[in-house]
């Protein structure tokens, strides 16, 4: 066969390139009328580039999903390599990378987690997991945490917390999600003090499952992602997984984000030990190159379909093309031996981070785990008031974190901001020095919400 050469004819200016897609595409989570997105032709390693080949660090791995950094060449020939073998094939068959990659997965998942099912996204896993919780345990209704973001889908928009629900709130009756108070020491939604609590948002949890007649799981992420990297006491999981067991009701871990080796562990629940009935996966899984989801669960969530019906499918599942890039990610990171190397450097780069602390009044709180960390703003830190609301970025109002993302940009590094924080999560090959030019970077640009609270 001839080689076919494919490219954009004629070649687009980086203007034509913003105009066309301002026109003719949607820009996700925001109003339209002010978008002007950045055009990248180009990344590698822990940067990106734009059309005018100006470099800016990916101090958040894009969405907290790009863990080997860019164009890994390993990874890139092995979605080169599939398509050549078998570029799709229908999930009622079986293939060779399908085997391969669900025994590899045994190895790194939480022990006890068994059986899989591959979606193209976290939110289609999670829809995967309500499915499946609901139809094995024969009831209803779904404990989500306000402080939570599961997915754009339907029923994983019913299940989030944070205000992206509200637009789109799932009308369709029976969606059954109900939500519990986050854990969030710095400023406790129930006004406790840990550890005098007794880890009172879990026993709240626990009331609410008390007084409803139907829950069928509780999902959580172990480590919070997009709404604020919080990081729970060492006794909230246990102590939940605990009260799940007690009421027989499952426990789905929501690992989109924070698995992968984001947290030093190769999932979040692996640092407090923690083996849920269900757990779901994507981003990391193969560093974002590919879209794929994962939904795990135990022999005995699985054991229930040996003579049920398994009411769920996608013409997608199992895609070949986005399985090996998950092998070849999983044996990327084992080699670069990145799991521990997040730990490490989240060692370094947390106390450069909590040192801004001191310098920056409009600093609330530093947290993370790894290479999973959070600066929170705050107006004061009594009241520890964020300096913007849901309700002003849901009514498309100028956030304080924007205009510091936006400074931050003009000096080379690129920042996901979320109301009134961002989150810091590179690729997990991160260099100190990449970390110590984020830090002298994110110390300047934070003049900008000091005047802020000043004001």
């Amino acid at each position: 066969m001839s080689e076919i050469s494919v490219s954009p004819n004629p070649a687009l200016s980086t203007q034509e390139v913003v105009d066309l897609t301002r026109r003719l595409n949607y820009g996700t989570w925001r109003y339209q009328r002010d978008w002007n997105p950045l055009h990248i032709a180009d990344a590698e390693g822990c940067y990106i580039i734009d059309g005018n080949g100006k470099r800016y660090l990916d101090l958040s791995a894009q969405l907290m999903c790009v863990n080997l950094g860019h164009k890994n060449p390993v990874v890139v020939e092995s979605i080169a390599e599939q398509a050549r073998r078998l570029p799709y094939i229908a999930p009622g068959h079986t293939t060779e990378v399908r085997a391969q990659l669900s025994r590899m997965l045994l190895d790194v998942m939480p022990e006890g987690l068994t059986k899989f099912f591959f979606a193209t996204s976290g939110t289609e896993a999670n829809e995967a997991a309500f499915k499946i919780a609901r139809l094995s345990t024969g009831k209803s209704k779904i404990i989500s945490r306000y402080r939570s973001y599961h997915g754009a889908t339907m029923a994983s928009m019913g299940a989030t917390g944070d205000p992206r629900r509200w637009p789109a709130e799932p009308s369709v009756k029976g969606q059954g999600f109900l939500f519990a108070p986050e854990v969030n020491c710095y400023k406790c939604p129930i006004k406790h003090t840990y550890p005098q609590c007794g880890i009172a948002c879990a026993d709240y949890l626990e009331h609410m499952i008390e007084n409803e007649s139907d829950v069928a799981a509780v999902i959580v992420e172990p480590v919070v992602g997009t709404n604020g990297v919080l990081v729970p006491p060492a006794e909230y999981l246990p102590k939940l997984l605990e009260i799940c067991r007690r009421h027989n009701v499952l426990l789905i871990a929501d690992e989109v984000m924070s698995g992968w080796g984001r947290t030093g562990s190769w999932f979040a629940v692996d640092n407090w030990g923690v083996k849920p009935d269900i757990l779901v996966t994507a981003k990391g899984i193969t560093s974002a190159y590919v879209p794929l989801g994962v939904c795990a669960t135990t022999a005995k969530v699985a054991a229930h379909f040996d003579d049920h019906l398994f009411a769920h499918g996608h013409t997608y599942e199992a895609h070949p093309i986005t399985l090996y890039p998950a092998i070849a990610t999983i044996q990327e990171m084992q080699r670069l031996d990145l799991v521990n190397r997040a730990r490490s450097m989240g060692e370094y780069l947390g106390p450069k981070l909590r040192a801004l602390k001191d310098r920056h009044p409009s600093i609330g709180e530093v947290r993370g785990l790894g290479l999973f960390w959070a600066v929170e703003l705050v107006k004061d830190h009594v009241s520890k008031a964020p300096l913007n609301t849901r309700q002003e970025k849901m009514d498309g109002k100028p956030l304080v974190v924007d205009r510091v993302a936006a400074d931050m940009m003009k000096r080379g590094v690129s920042v996901v901001a979320w109301i009134s924080h961002f989150v810091i999560a590179p690729p997990l090959i991160v260099e100190k020095a990449d970390l110590d030019f984020a830090v002298e970077v994110l110390d300047a640009s934070l003049s900008i919400a000091d005047e802020a609270v000043a004001g």
